[in-house]
């Protein structure tokens, strides 16, 4: 009776062991599977990201080319555009763009005192807790404050670290203002004993740009020793267009928007290229190359640099090389740390360049849960410390499935949007492999089109179930690409292909059409746009006949006075997507 009851107790353990390890199993392949699919979406990210940044590189060699060819304007002129500030000098006066500028009783927002000290840091971070615009006037001051003392500095700001004094490195921070203020819980403010270097990149693609611009230039004016600002490749006017801080200025400061957006486009060209620690760490946006010259660095004029997208202006030209190198990257801040065994860093060659770190401070960069972020802190003789980092909010407290369907979501989007602005070229692509005209290819053949068009180095294959119908034969019913997403046309005149570039380049054609807008009014004349038009599709290659754009261009004429508002012309492009919910989650997705 006892060894018949030890057995069945022996055997129930073995079952519920093999349950056990059975459940244990499973939840490591669906944890696994999560975290693939995971991956997959900040690939998509990421890729998309990096193609734009080459998309960067074609539209400032198109800057290049525009100069030699664009006949409808002086050259000088652009240049002009690249020096506005300095040639608009006595418009821009600080009386005419301060002193004008009354602060009503009304304002309930933060009144800075001038000179700033501490306790206008703490009233500027609890306004902005609170979701308080500062006044433009204010804004205004602490632009010109700023920029006064930046026309001072040299290109580099040596600084020196004590074991009583570390100094904290920040990245990117893309206009995430609950990022700086972590930062700030964590770390505490900055202070004589608690010195910054942020790296660049302050601006863009979050909401919150002028408020980090705004506490970082006050904390600069009080503690000019100890808090250190470098320039960014998104502290560009050019770049802003693009990237979200311009339409930020302009819907938060809608009377004197411009105004700001002036000052601005000088005080980033003063900006310092980089910081160097103890003579011994470079600070610097973007990264090195073992062509970069820090005796060119000291001596190039900044302040010529108005963007690394429009080329500089003759008398600076020779250092436009090396200047792009070293400020293009986009997203990423790196740190070089050199052994100089007693050698002057400005001396080191390109051999003695040692060891590399990259430290990026935004974290939910691309989505909430994608990522974490950073910050170092630096003391001579001592080894670098790190710091992590997230916002939470209600989202990151999802279950992963939730938080990566979220994802996952976002990124099949913005590939999709990605897909449909290349129609035509992938179904030419799908068509020549079509050798039945069955309207289906093998996933290979379907990978293969859709990476030879967009070129965006994708795991196709296994983002083939996310984008196309599979039938029961493993074949990709290829127009399915396009099912449930199209570009709007303004027009219905308006041919596929033309409005396919349109919305591809419509990023790089803002730009342009802003370039050209002296006097910033929005408008271009039908001649000027036909001569941009001509030149950029021949920069680009765009095999679009001329006439289908001038006949949309004088449709768009909606008033027939000879002018095209191009902002609303541009924007006139835009993709539907017939339901949001893109990728429903299901039992076989979640393994």
């Amino acid at each position: 009776m006892g060894c018949s009851s030890s057995s069945t107790k022996t055997r129930r353990s073995e079952t519920s062991l093999r349950a056990a390890l059975i459940i244990q199993n499973w939840y490591r392949g669906y944890k696994a599977r999560l975290k693939a699919r995971q991956h997959y979406a900040l690939t998509i990210f990421q890729s998309i990201e990096y193609a734009d940044e080459q998309g960067q590189m074609q539209l400032s060699t198109f800057f290049s080319f525009m100069l030699e060819n664009y006949t409808h304007i002086h050259k000088e002129e652009l240049e002009l555009r690249n020096q506005s500030l300095e040639s608009q000098q006595d418009m821009r006066d600080r009386r005419d763009y301060v002193d004008l500028i009354d602060v009503p009783d009304s304002y309930n927002g933060p009144r800075l005192q001038f000179p700033l000290t501490c306790t206008d840091i703490d009233l500027l971070l609890e306004a902005f807790k609170e979701q308080q615009i500062l006044h433009a006037h204010y804004v205004l001051e602490v632009l010109f404050e700023t920029k006064k003392v930046l026309k001072q500095m040299p290109n580099f700001t040596h600084i020196q670290t004590s074991p009583s004094k570390e100094v904290t490195i920040c990245g990117d921070l893309h206009g995430k203002l609950d990022d700086l203020f972590l930062i700030f819980y964590k770390n505490g403010l900055p202070s004589e004993r608690n010195p910054y270097v942020f790296n660049g990149d302050f601006v863009d693609r979050g909401r919150n740009s002028i408020e980090i611009l705004m506490i970082l230039c006050v904390s600069f004016l009080v503690y000019p020793n100890d808090l250190h600002l470098n320039r960014g490749n998104h502290e560009d006017f050019m770049m802003n267009l693009r990237y979200g801080f311009t339409k930020e200025i302009l819907h938060k400061y809608k009377l004197h928007g411009k105004r700001i957006l002036q000052i601005l486009e000088e005080l980033y060209a003063w900006l310092p290229i980089g910081t160097i620690v103890d003579n011994e760490i470079l600070v610097i946006h973007g990264g090195i190359s073992e062509t970069t010259d820090l005796n060119l660095l000291h001596r190039v004029e900044r302040n010529k640099m108005k963007s690394v997208l429009i080329p500089p202006t003759e008398t600076n030209r020779d250092h436009d090389t090396d200047w792009k190198h070293n400020k293009v990257g986009v997203t990423f801040n790196a740190h070089g740390r050199i052994k100089t065994n007693g050698s002057p860093i400005e001396h080191l060659t390109k051999h003695e360049w040692e060891q590399v770190v990259t430290i990026f401070s935004a974290s939910n960069y691309y989505e909430e849960g994608s990522n974490r972020g950073a910050y170092i802190k630096l003391c001579s003789g001592t080894t670098p410390r790190f710091f992590q980092y997230q916002v939470t909010k209600a989202t990151c407290f999802q279950p992963l499935r939730q938080r990566v369907h979220t994802m996952e979501n976002s990124a099949i989007k913005i590939l999709r949007e990605r897909v449909i602005s290349r129609k035509s070229d992938l179904i030419r692509a799908f068509q020549l492999q079509d050798h039945r005209k069955s309207g289906k290819l093998s996933v290979s053949q379907w990978a293969f089109c859709m990476e030879n068009i967009l070129g965006l180095n994708l795991p196709w294959r296994s983002l083939s179930s996310n984008l196309v119908n599979i039938d029961q034969n493993g074949n990709v019913e290829y127009m399915s690409s396009f099912h449930n997403i199209h570009i709007e046309k303004p027009v219905q005149e308006a041919h596929s292909t033309l409005v396919e570039t349109l919305y591809r380049y419509r990023s790089d054609l803002e730009i342009i059409f802003n370039a050209i807008d002296t006097d910033h009014s929005g408008l271009i004349s039908m001649e000027e746009f036909r001569a941009m038009w001509k030149l950029f599709s021949s920069h680009y290659n765009v095999l679009i006949d001329d006439s289908q754009v001038n006949k949309l261009a004088n449709i768009m004429d909606l008033n027939k006075d000879g002018s095209i508002d191009f902002n609303e012309f541009l924007k006139a492009f835009y993709v539907v997507h017939r339901y949001e919910d893109l990728m429903k989650p299901d039992v076989t997705n979640l393994g």
